[in-house]
């Protein structure tokens, strides 16, 4: 094995040749180094009990233990450093680094000989020291004037219009279960997070005082407020043991490889839910009519999109037609009648679903009863409260339901049979974070927010088998946590986007930081309901505005479900038109994600993105260029040499929609009218 071991008296190191970790057996700290690119220094691991931080600098009496391991992420080494603090408690540090990999795991736990609890534990904690001027966290190499360290926010879900954001030190942050700090000009960067998420919601604070160093960094599992929808505190894990999150930490020379290092850590642990079939392109009915939804509305649009299909717009010939929020305005007699029309004009019938909510007030709770239950259940015995039994409070107009309770259980079963039995083979599962909100739960061995979603997430993922029910069933996640992550396909990228330019900038903020997610936690990133002409709540678009929207949706990985009203020509007119055009639509049909041209656009989305593919004749490359001002013109430097292309070079460059073609070397500037966007392929003409 190629991995170095060090042991000495006061220190004790592995190293695979690109991360280094050592640790100090006298101080009680760990320092890391990565080969030519930074290093985290003197970080501790530390943990709340008994309402005092117990570090691991506290002890009286150290020892560690070198032995080889080997798992999902290969052949490795894993350093135990084991510190013995007053009142009978134990800290245990596990380190692992493996061949070839150029990050760590780091997991802390906390021992005790009967019992333990805490609601917060971090398996790295490091401050700078007064007067020193280094920081704990640095990358190698000058920065040029004007290129800061920037710390990535990932939240923690998508609800109510979050963002993500790069955020320029000094100054400082909290992220959830990822971050990156890097710089924007050379890309060199660092991440971190979470790749075990069984227990708990894992932040990342991050703290600059000048714009080349990080002068605190702490990593804990524990996190809870604001960002995680949550108004009680974490749980309390109780036991002899309780561990932390096993926590991911490298270093890359370009930190997008490190984000997608980061997914794919993930997948080893918990792989992404798989989807043999086909990209789901289609319709959905919430941005088309809202709560209007009608028979009529649902079945047009299963005809037009019929008509769409035969000119190409399809995966492997197949489309969905999904209904939304309000399905129960149909009767069943209508609801079967239209999966009939669906399944008559050769698709596939999808609908929706929102486990985990209550909507409507406590007092109605008390007087209705749960569905699946026989009468043995009402809501009100559903519901989620604190340690007093009060109910939580709403969460974007809905109560939160505990995903443990036996109730929940008989509904959850009896409403996905009902699913299955009437045809459907789509579910969007919405409003998902209230059964990840922390609250005391039916189950006893339940503490945490954390493990409520996973109780109620597997009861899905089994009543949905395909082994179980016969056929294969398309799970998607509409608002939801980013994890933990392995019980759906798919999972929208944002919150809401409709139609206007506002929505497609929205969501491409999503993509530009978020685009890793694509293939590693889900089969598919979701753009969210793809709207050419006008949402129900909107008004109508541009037709560069619509253009825009279809063509950020092309990019992002990608569902591929309309969002308008087919009942209106306009809408028609335009769809007509466009998904017929057989270059553009291929690109989602492919499902790949494009990748970021540049990510220090703070909360907005970058102008360029861009994806190459390798065909039998090479390489090409595909450039989507955005326009998020709808008054203004716009001229866009794409920088060729930072797609890794050679700007020496002669390319030929294909408009896809305008059907031209022009041949571009060195700068290239690219015109766009107000809210306009353009997409072109590239090619090697030597």
């Amino acid at each position: 094995m190629s991995i170095a071991r060090t042991e000495q008296e006061n220190r004790a190191a592995i190293d695979n040749g690109r991360i280094r970790i050592a640790c100090d057996l006298e101080q009680g700290s760990f320092s890391i180094e990565w080969d030519g690119l930074g290093s985290l220094r003197r970080a501790y691991g530390r943990v709340l009990l008994g309402g005092v931080m117990r570090s691991t600098a506290d002890a009286r009496r150290r020892s560690c233990r070198i032995e080889e391991t080997a798992d999902a992420f290969g052949q490795g080494v894993a350093l135990s450093v084991i510190h013995e603090l007053d009142g009978e408690i134990t800290l245990r540090q596990v380190f692992r680094v493996y061949e070839g990999l150029p990050y760590g795991l780091i997991r802390l736990e906390a021992i005790v000989a009967d019992r333990l609890s805490t609601n917060e534990i971090a398996p790295i904690y490091a401050k700078r020291r007064d007067g020193e001027d280094n920081g704990v966290l640095r990358l190698e190499g000058e920065a040029a004037a004007g290129d800061p360290l920037l710390a990535l926010l990932v939240p923690f879900d998508n609800d109510k219009w979050v963002r993500y954001a790069s955020v320029a030190m000094p100054d400082r942050m909290e992220s959830y279960e990822a971050t990156a700090v890097y710089r924007e000009n050379d890309r060199r960067g660092f991440v971190f997070g979470s790749v075990s998420h069984e227990t708990w919601k894992t932040g990342i604070q991050v703290f600059g005082m000048s714009d080349r160093t990080v002068d605190r960094l702490a990593v804990y599992g524990g996190a809870a407020g604001d960002y995680t929808r949550d108004t009680l505190p974490h749980g309390f894990v109780t036991g002899a043991v309780v561990s932390s999150p096993d926590v991911f930490a490298g270093a890359f020379a370009d930190y997008r490889a490190g984000l997608a290092a980061f997914g794919d850590a993930n997948a080893r642990v918990v792989p992404a839910l798989p989807w043999e079939g086909p990209v789901p392109f289609g319709w959905n009915s919430w941005s088309a009519v809202g709560g209007e939804l009608t028979y009529d509305s649902y079945v047009t649009a299963s005809d037009f999109i019929r008509e769409m299909q035969g000119k190409g717009f399809h995966d492997r010939d197949t489309t969905y037609l999904n209904f939304d929020s309000f399905w129960t305005n149909l009767s069943e007699e209508e609801r079967r009648g239209a999966v009939a029309h669906v399944h008559a004009n050769g698709q596939k019938a999808g609908t929706y679903w929102t486990p985990f909510a209550y909507w409507g007030t406590v007092e109605e709770a008390a007087n209705r009863l749960v569905e699946g239950t026989d009468g043995r259940y009402t809501y009100a015995d559903l519901l989620l409260r604190d340690e007093a039994g009060r109910v939580l409070p709403d969460l974007d107009g809905g109560l939160a339901i505990d995903p443990s309770h036996p109730g929940n259980l008989m509904r959850t079963a009896w409403t996905l049979q009902q699913f299955v039995e009437e045809g459907f083979e789509y579910v969007k599962l919405d409003f998902m974070g209230h059964g990840a909100l922390e609250g005391c739960h039916f189950l006893p061995e339940i503490e945490t927010g954390v493990q409520a979603y996973n109780y109620g997430m597997r009861q899905i993922l089994a009543h949905l088998d395909p082994a179980k029910i016969g056929r294969p069933f398309f799970i998607h996640l509409s608002i939801a946590p980013l994890f933990p992550h392995g019980y759906a396909h798919g999972r929208r990228i944002s919150c809401d986007a409709f139609g206007e330019l506002k929505d497609t900038a929205y969501m491409l903020n999503s993509l530009t930081y978020g685009w890793w997610i694509h293939r590693t936690l889900y089969a598919f990133n979701d753009p969210d309901h793809t709207v050419l002409h006008k949402s129900y709540n909107h008004p109508p678009t541009s037709k560069h505005e619509g253009r825009s929207r279809l063509n950020a949706s092309l990019i992002a990985g990608t569902l591929l479900l309309m969002g308008d009203d087919y009942r209106i020509s306009e809408a028609r007119d335009r769809a007509r038109v466009w998904l017929a055009e057989q270059a553009p639509i291929a690109i989602a049909r492919r499902g790949e994600t494009f990748l970021p041209l540049s990510g220090d656009v703070g909360d907005r989305a970058t102008q360029v993105f861009y994806r190459h593919d390798r065909v039998d004749r090479g390489t090409e490359t595909y450039v989507a260029v955005f326009n998020y001002d709808r008054d203004r013109p716009a001229e866009i430097s794409v920088d060729l040499a930072r797609m890794g292309l050679n700007p020496t070079k002669t390319w030929s460059c294909a408009d896809l929609w305008a059907h031209t073609q022009t041949i571009l070397s060195g700068d290239w500037r690219v015109p766009l009218l107000p809210a306009e966007s353009k997409l072109f392929r590239l090619r090697d003409e030597g």
